[in-house]
């Protein structure tokens, strides 16, 4: 199948509308896979050249497992992840090529299932090394940084280092801390704000980009020439760290700043050694404005590498009176440039995305470009991205209910809209399902106006699966993840919205999840499998997961629906008459395996219950079509 885009709708090679729906594969692809990664091993955290990601997202030898199920459960389009740091972890320049042969293999696997995918060059917080994953480790040596400091200078707030508990949901609160903040404001601006910092006389923002945008090329040459890579996200979930902000005295990504907190110069002094009493930040004191405060970096680490001068220093925001005491010099220092008030979309990231696509496009020629923008609820300040039109590109962003991903509960009836800084509340099954349906379409809303009417997929949706301290895993009983799943994915229903669930971890586990700061998502554990060789085994809230969809229309979808309870199923679109081929469903003998019953009364139907397909043959002088299916 040839998939292209045709304004706000991808179409297959015959014009039909393509509905694309699939996983991220997978969640521990974050973290190395020899030695063992995970987060929650501190073993050999630091010895960050001599890591290995080949057998992520799971070894070769079980691709045909896992495609197997995936295509069953009807997910054939995958966000496939790769980091930065699984490329080119060795050093600048040194790219792993036995990890992008293993790459190669494993996405040439996958086609022969039908699977399409594209790739997600992922990060959080910026690298492993600041409590997430993504970049290199050298990315910080290079800048300055001594990456065995953060943690106790409190630049950054790592599992592999407090160790456990780990805070429910702690590692966000690093994209307010120095190490994170600081590399996505060199990363992105580093020519504006830090035009003094060169490494091995390349500026840095320069050497970071370029660093990033030949390590993809070097995996976008490698897969060019299999059919079911259709693209390349961008990086995901990009930060603007301290660009934007009018004072240092703020924090950065308040909303998503948990635990001890510190301002930007708060930050910008502890690296630098510098005790600082900070704030303490959790969901009420942010809503209140009031809360404890805790003493951070008490032995006054620095973590700047001999030789190195503070970046920030450096640049003029702060240094030292006649006593040694740090003075502020500029609070508004990240606000303006050449008496210009910044603005993080129009001046730095759009500017990055087409330097992106360029060199994508240079090794994969027409492949598509999926924009994944800064979460809605650490932007701050302007964000007015334009990008060109017909480009090529796809709206990549992500959506998730607040309240259950970061309370780990599933309370129906209240929901959470933290949008540019605002939280709002519904109250009420109906109202929280309505605001879910509204912030999706919000999101397509964004793709016509700062792309001109392109493709959405939304990389990122699902639902903890460890609500309620775990109690699923003790009872068997995972219906309130199955509700909590079925409440987002009809919200993604109701706009007719591609996606791509988050996620599927082939060794997620009971006690460890994802195996990357105790995240637990993930839609298949071996955990839960009992014994038995039913595909199916292992699977978690599948009830939801798992439902009828229309794969291929001929003509523009209007309604897609499915009841949970009644696995009721219902389907309009409205006929392209030019289009002389059948609707194509997928309908699966999971949801159904006593057989079900159509209600077509303006088509034909013909059924392959080998590949779960319902094929639909619509009379051409008829304009809109309904299909209905039921138990």
């Amino acid at each position: 199948m040839q998939i292209k885009i045709d304004g706000r709708w991808f179409k297959d090679q015959h014009g039909r509308t393509l509905h694309l729906r699939g996983v991220n594969l997978g969640g521990s692809s974050k973290v190395p896979y020899t030695p063992d990664g995970a987060t929650w091993n501190p073993a050999g955290f630091f010895d960050h050249r001599n890591v290995s990601f080949v057998g992520r997202p799971f070894p070769l030898e079980e691709a045909d497992e896992h495609f197997t199920r995936l295509k069953k459960w009807g997910l054939t389009f995958l966000r496939f992840l790769v980091t930065w740091e699984a490329i080119e972890h060795a050093g600048p320049g040194l790219y792993d090529e036995e990890y992008l042969d293993y790459l190669y293999a494993i996405v040439k696997k996958a086609a022969d299932y039908d699977i399409h995918l594209f790739v997600d060059p992922h990060q959080d917080v910026w690298s492993r090394f600041s409590g997430g994953d993504g970049a290199p480790g050298w990315t910080f040596e290079a800048v300055g940084m001594d990456i065995t400091k953060f943690n106790a200078a409190g630049a950054a707030f790592t599992q592999q280092e407090n160790g456990d508990p780990y805070p429910r949901m702690a590692w966000p609160s690093n994209y307010s801390k120095f190490a994170c903040a600081t590399m996505f404001t060199l990363f992105f601006a580093g020519n504006d704000f830090a035009p003094l910092l060169k490494v091995d006389g390349v500026p840095v923002q320069e050497f970071l980009q370029s660093h990033f945008c030949k390590t993809l090329s070097q995996l976008a040459m490698r897969l060019k020439d299999l059919p079911n890579v259709i693209g390349y996200d961008s990086l995901n979930e990009p930060n603007q760290g301290y660009i934007g902000y009018p004072d240092v005295n703020m924090i950065p990504s308040r909303i998503s700043a948990r635990g001890p907190s510190p301002t930007i110069y708060q930050g910008i002094l502890l690296a630098s050694g510098y005790p600082q009493e900070v704030s303490v930040n959790q969901l009420l004191s942010i809503l209140l404005g009031k809360g404890r405060t805790a003493q951070l970096n008490e032995q006054g680490i620095s973590i700047w590498l001999e030789g190195h001068d503070p970046i920030w220093k450096a640049h003029g925001v702060w240094d030292v009176d006649s006593r040694g005491k740090p003075i502020l010099l500029n609070g508004d220092y990240f606000n303006n440039v050449d008496g210009r008030e910044v603005d993080f979309g129009r001046d730095y990231f759009t500017a990055f995305i087409e330097r992106y696509r360029k060199s994508i496009l240079s090794a994969h020629p027409n492949a598509m470009i999926f924009v994944s923008p800064p979460p809605g609820e650490t932007i701050y300040g302007k964000f007015t991205p334009v990008f060109p039109v017909d480009q090529g590109y796809v709206y990549s962003p992500h959506f998730y209910d607040g309240f259950t991903l970061h309370l780990q509960r599933y309370l129906p009836w209240i929901g959470v809209d933290a949008h540019q800084g605002n939280i709002r509340f519904s109250l009420g099954r109906n109202r929280v399902r309505r605001n879910f349906a509204h912030q999706i379409n919000r999101l397509l809303v964004t793709a016509e106006k700062d792309f001109g009417g392109v493709p959405t997929v939304i990389g990122e949706v699902g639902i903890p699966m460890n609500l309620n301290k775990k109690a699923a895993y003790r009872s068997d009983d995972f219906a309130k993840q199955i509700m909590a799943m079925d409440d987002t994915i009809q919200a993604l229903e109701a706009n007719l919205v591609n996606f791509t669930i988050w996620n599927y971890t082939a060794d997620n586990t009971n006690a460890r999840g994802d195996q990357w700061n105790d995240e637990d998502l993930s839609i298949f554990s071996r955990d839960q499998q009992k014994g038995t060789n039913d595909i199916h085994n292992g699977g978690r809230a599948l009830e939801a997961v798992v439902r009828p969809y229309a794969l291929k229309t001929p003509g523009e979808p209007l309604r897609m629906s499915y009841d949970l309870h009644t696995h009721s199923f219902e389907f309009e679109f409205r006929l392209d008459p030019q289009l002389d081929m059948p609707a194509e469903l997928f309908v699966s003998d999971y949801v159904y395996p006593a057989g079900y019953t159509v209600e077509a009364p303006f088509g034909s139907i013909e059924t392959d219950p080998e590949s779960q397909r319902l094929y639909y043959y619509p009379d051409l002088e008829i304009s809109t079509h309904k299909i209905q299916i039921n138990a």
